[in-house]
């Protein structure tokens, strides 16, 4: 990687982090200039304006979000073990990726959910993405037969993906110290009633 690509990795590491605590609007040119230490000019020749930075941001977390939840995730054996594969994984990403304000992904969804633009459609991509993964890695778990057959793989991933927002708010705006231990409990609760 060139030190132009590193240098570029780092500021969407620190957008991202930044997002995750102010969210997409919050996050500027001028907000991150300002928190790195460089010029806005210097930041505008890199993004040229603040629409572009959110999708360039969005592109970087959906990637970063790939490459540490889903990939490690869909290692683990097909089947149950996948599911619970994915679901820790999920437990464990704003914490352990430097996201001290939670999903900035789910912060997203509510921020861009009714503004029309290139930023709203990659975020849509992205989380039809996320559900079609959960809902894929669901089907796994039926063919195996892990799971009963009369498990619809695409309510799964909406419950899936309910619990996975009521943990980042637990989390985040509640500052609940409970948040796994009740995620947790609603990810087993949702396997268990799954179960062949």
């Amino acid at each position: 990687m060139s030190k132009g690509e590193t240098t570029r990795q780092a500021i969407l590491d620190r957008a991202a982090e930044l997002a995750s605590r102010l969210g997409l609007e919050g996050l500027t040119i001028g907000t991150l200039a300002s928190d790195l230490g460089l010029s806005k000019s210097g930041l505008f020749a890199h993004f040229r304006s603040k629409e572009a930075l959110q999708v360039q941001v969005l592109e970087h977390i959906g990637g970063r979000f790939v490459e540490l939840v889903v990939k490690p995730a869909v290692r683990a054996p097909r089947g149950e073990p996948r599911v619970r594969a994915l679901s820790e994984r999920v437990i464990a990403w704003p914490k352990e990726h430097g996201f001290s304000g939670g999903c900035p992904l789910l912060a997203a969804v509510s921020e861009l959910d009714d503004r029309p633009g290139p930023a709203r459609e990659l975020l849509v991509k992205q989380q039809r993405d996320w559900l079609d993964t959960i809902a894929t890695v669901v089907r796994t778990a039926l063919a195996e037969k892990h799971f009963h057959a009369r498990v619809d793989p695409e309510q799964f991933a909406y419950e899936f993906y309910g619990i996975e927002g009521a943990y980042q708010m637990w989390l985040g705006l509640l500052a609940d110290p409970s948040a796994e231990k009740r995620a947790r409990t609603a990810f087993e609760a949702l396997i268990e009633r799954s179960r062949a």
